[in-house]
């Protein structure tokens, strides 16, 4: 009974740092448990442990999770509730709901996007009714629940962290336009510092110091491409919105270095990386990705939906017939193609005594449209933007018309514009009449890459003098690339040289293909095989990181594929694939009752955290709006 007693009142004095504590008149000498070093497995195994089941599905009723290991809970972003859902996690194989976390008493009719906790804090980030307007970071007490304070801070504030050290919360506003593209406010980070959580403070890092760099950054290969009016000289131009870079960037994830000094932030429609300085609260530099070659057979993809054709696939499968629109597995290189790697979740970790940032490509295109049919059909550049279309569109020999997904932007981009053509100096054209010989005539067909959704505003021959867009005696641009959207794939970054040091090319494909080819570039909400092969692929979008031992991997969320590819991130420039885990039932044909779908959010629990003792992985699913609990198993 005193054995009880006693361990009752040390942890008590445990949670308040053992401050005045005793449990009896006489003197106590407490000692420490030993540190018990993890043990570093050759290898790990996800295993389906449980899902808890909110019971919505394609209304994004599980998003952004996180886990508070004192309180024994989780915080789950319902997007479908405008609210964070709380979960008791005592038992992981049951998780079982609490109550939910409203933002809307301190911030009317609005919505959460995000959710941290740390020190039993749980931080919410709360956009306003209009987006575009001022949003908040809502502070509650993880134990009961209670509301602690509130900080305004920028416009539709996403992913949020906690430094390491938990006196600083990073809330990424990403700042998006409103539909019509007439109001886009500026993209910022806020730094809110929490030393007295009752009364936080935010400072805003933005972009102003690059606004008169704007060729600069373009020259560099940071996408800056937002409507702006100087390149429409003869056209009305009331209501069009001139985008300076503070405008156009938009932060998307952070990711906090070990010592708190510094953090990166993914810019993903500009396919970029921002430094923040967070001793001086700004940006320092910003550094482009790239582009991924798709001419190399190590970044090949499937690139249309309805490429079906009698023979063999690109496993060597016999195709002896095809349905009308259907697709087939096509995973091969194309000439003149080339990837923007757009990451989405950025995280960090060490190896080797430096830094890294590892990043999932998800890619997105920006389309921002008030009115379809005026933008589309009637070419008015007030209706909205659109940046994305068709190669097949694109390349059409009858030029640019009014039908199909025309932007208004392109069709007056240059006056006299009438269509655009590939170079062929560049794109080789045909020799035989061979439909599967991979030349300009065939490239633009939907068996290859015609259907492959690509960005308009690169690509296409400029005068080296003024800048502005060469066409030829027909009127049409031309191109001498192709720009696609994502990288199907996770990189390791080394922020010092600003390289990527290792990137997963086509494996992600290549592995579904391998191990789940029923589910090829399916899409999460309607089950279709190839579907996305035209858009993004696999899309990985969430990335978290978990070190066991002295082995570091990373769990990326496909997210239309809707499983979870595990790699040994252990040697930045010799990753390993570990696991991909689809936990889908195809076999099911009502796709609600499908399973796991859609994943947004990951975080990795380590064993020392863990209600049961062991590594887990959770998982938020946006689409069967579903909370996904792994246990890691290690071998």
């Amino acid at each position: 009974m005193m054995n009880k007693t006693y361990s009752a009142v040390f942890l008590a004095c445990m949670g308040l740092g053992l401050a005045g504590c005793n449990d009896s008149d006489d003197a106590q000498t407490i000692t420490s448990p030993p540190v018990v070093e993890e043990a570093t497995p050759n290898s790990i195994e996800l295993v389906h442990l449980a899902s808890y089941e909110s019971g919505i599905f394609g209304q994004s009723a599980a998003e952004i999770p996180a886990y508070d290991a004192a309180s024994k809970r989780l915080f789950v972003v319902n997007a479908q509730k405008g609210m964070v859902d709380v979960l008791d996690f005592s038992q992981p194989a049951q998780p079982t709901y609490i109550q939910s976390l409203d933002a809307k008493t301190y911030l009317a009719n609005s919505e959460v996007n995000s959710v941290a906790v740390h020190n039993g804090i749980v931080a919410l980030a709360v956009q306003a009714e209009d987006k575009t307007q001022t949003g908040i970071v809502a502070f509650f007490k993880a134990q009961d629940l209670s509301f602690i304070s509130q900080v305004n801070v920028g416009a539709l504030p996403d992913m949020l962290t906690f430094t390491p050290d938990g006196r600083k919360v990073l809330v990424a506003n990403e700042a998006e336009p409103n539909e019509g593209y007439q109001v886009d406010p500026e993209g910022s980070v806020s730094i809110i510092d929490i030393s007295d959580i009752q009364k936080p403070t935010a400072t805003i890092a933005g972009f102003h110091a690059w606004n008169d760099r704007k060729q600069d950054l373009l020259d560099a290969g940071i996408r800056i491409f937002g409507p702006d009016i100087s390149q429409y000289p003869n056209v009305a131009n009331v209501g069009i919105q001139t985008t300076t870079v503070a405008q156009d960037l938009e932060p998307e994830y952070i990711a906090v270095s070990a010592d708190g000094k510094k953090a990166w932030v993914s810019l993903q429609e500009n396919n970029a990386i921002g430094v923040l300085d967070l001793e001086k609260n700004q940006f320092f530099d910003l550094f482009p990705m790239g582009y991924k070659d798709h001419s190399l057979p190590e970044n090949a993809l499937d690139g249309s939906d309805r490429d079906c054709a009698i023979g063999q696939d690109s496993l060597g499968r016999s195709i002896t017939e095809c349905a009308k629109d259907a697709g087939m597995i096509n995973i091969r290189s194309w000439p003149g193609l080339y990837g923007m790697y757009m990451p989405d979740a950025i995280a960090q970790y060490q190896a080797n005594g430096k830094t890294y940032l590892v990043t999932a490509n998800e890619g997105d295109a920006r389309e921002w449209l008030r009115d379809e049919a005026k933008y589309f059909e009637g070419g008015d550049l007030n209706a909205g933007y659109a940046e994305e279309i068709r190669i097949k569109h694109l390349f059409k020999k009858a030029g640019f018309d009014a039908k199909g997904d025309y932007a208004a932007h392109l069709r007056q981009l240059a006056p006299g514009v009438k269509g655009a053509k590939l170079n062929p100096e560049v794109f080789k054209p045909c020799q035989t009449a061979d439909a599967t010989e991979v030349c300009a005539d065939n490239l633009i067909k939907d068996s290859q890459i015609g259907r492959l959704t690509i960005s308009w505003t690169q690509g296409y021959q400029k005068d080296p003098l003024t800048g502005l867009p060469k066409l030829d005696e027909n009127g049409r641009l031309t191109y001498d690339k192709l720009y696609a959207y994502g990288g199907r794939s996770v990189s390791i970054v080394d922020p010092e040289t600003k390289q990527i040091v290792w990137d997963s090319g086509s494996e992600f494909e290549q592995k579904i293909a391998e191990l789940f080819p029923e589910q090829f570039n399916s899409n999460h909400e309607a089950f279709k095989f190839d579907d996305r092969s035209d858009n993004k692929g696999p899309e990985p979008e969430g990335v978290t990181l978990g070190k066991i031992g002295e082995k570091t991997f990373a769990f990326i969320g496909l997210e239309r594929a809707s499983g979870i590819m595990v790699y040994d991130i252990s040697n930045p420039n010799q990753a390993k694939f570990v696991q991909y885990m689809n936990h889908r039932n195809t076999n099911e044909t009502e796709v609600t009752k499908q399973g796991d779908l859609g994943p947004e959010g990951l975080i990795f629990i380590a064993a020392k955290n863990s209600p049961n003792g062991h590594p887990l992985l959770v998982v938020g699913n946006e689409v069967s709006g579903s909370t996904a609990v792994y246990e890691v198993k290690l071998n």
